[in-house]
């Protein structure tokens, strides 16, 4: 009866964890409410639905496990300090916003990782034939449940390295591109339009919503210092402030980005080399540990046989 409750408990907090972490890793890239979305379709389609009909319409994720998750996120966000959560949600910006995640979401994926994990090794420990004190046991799970705390914290910020390294690389190329567009009569906001028409990545991304920015009202400035939060890179810190500058004093943009551009190439060049550098130091764990010892197996070993074999070995 005790192994039966507990299968049936470390079931639904496996299912729940996976839940939870599917929800608040779904692409949500539409940003739109889903009913409104509904809604829309209706009236685009000329059909007179109740609203009803049209709730019901959406899918069961939408409808129940979406505000399920939220409102187990308002409970994270209760006895989450404010602070972690303004540091999520920076962290979420600066990646790019990946799938439309939210803090929120964010810390229930994260305790949902820790406690699927800790219930699974829990069940395969209890059910196990492994003899060992329950103070280990306990360390163990403590220790992969902390792992599991700490994984999508970790896939975050891989994501942010990514989407960081993407645009160092991109950026040279984008500043030639905006210095002929600006050489050849075009505004600064025509050459960024540009970018964000002819590349499709995610400097040119940004490019696009500074643009959105700029036609909802907002400074030119703003728009490329937030940006530049966004990024969160010296490279785009370094050609937002220049931009800015050559602005307010007046001074010529085409030379302006020209210098820039060859800067932002300089660094990327040096940037190439010191990752050529770290190369030899990076090996040497692999070689210490994989090709080291099997070389040793591959010489020695057959004069460690002989040795055996011989009236030395017979000795010992």
């Amino acid at each position: 009866m005790n192994i039966t409750l507990i299968l049936i408990v470390v079931g639904v907090i496996v299912v729940g964890a996976i839940t939870l972490v599917i929800v608040g890793l779904r692409d949500r890239s539409g940003s739109e409410d889903a009913l409104q979305e509904r809604l829309a379709d209706f009236v685009g389609r000329g059909e007179v639905a109740t609203l009803e009909e049209i709730e019901m319409s959406q899918s069961l994720t939408d409808r129940v496990i979406i505000p399920m998750a939220r409102r187990f996120g308002d409970v994270v966000l209760r006895i989450t300090p404010q602070n972690a959560l303004d540091n999520t949600a920076r962290q979420i910006e600066i990646a790019g916003n990946p799938r439309g995640l939210e803090p929120t979401l964010f810390w229930v994926a994260r305790f949902g990782a820790a406690i699927g994990i800790a219930a699974l090794l829990f069940f395969v420990l209890s059910i196990s034939s492994i003899d060992w004190p329950w103070l280990r046991k306990i360390m163990i799970v403590v220790v992969f449940t902390v792992l599991g705390f700490n994984i999508p914290q970790l896939l975050l910020n891989s994501r942010i390295n990514r989407r960081q390294d993407g645009i160092r690389k991109a950026l040279p190329d984008a500043l030639d591109l905006l210095t002929i567009c600006v050489e050849a009569g075009l505004g600064f906001d025509g050459a960024m339009a540009k970018v964000n028409e002819k590349w499709d990545n995610e400097l040119s991304l940004s490019f696009g919503r500074v643009l959105r920015e700029i036609q909802l009202g907002k400074l030119r400035r703003d728009a490329l210092k937030d940006m530049s939060t966004r990024i969160d890179i010296p490279e785009m810190t370094s050609f937002v402030a220049a931009i800015v500058q050559s602005e307010q004093l007046g001074v010529s943009m085409s030379k302006v980005l020209r210098i820039q551009a060859d800067q932002m190439r300089i660094r990327r060049r040096q940037a190439a080399e010191e990752k050529a550098q770290q190369a030899p130091i990076k090996m040497l764990f692999p070689m210490g540990v994989l090709i080291f010892p099997s070389l040793l197996i591959i010489l020695l070993g057959p004069a460690a046989v002989q040795l055996m074999q011989s009236a030395l070995g017979q000795m010992f």
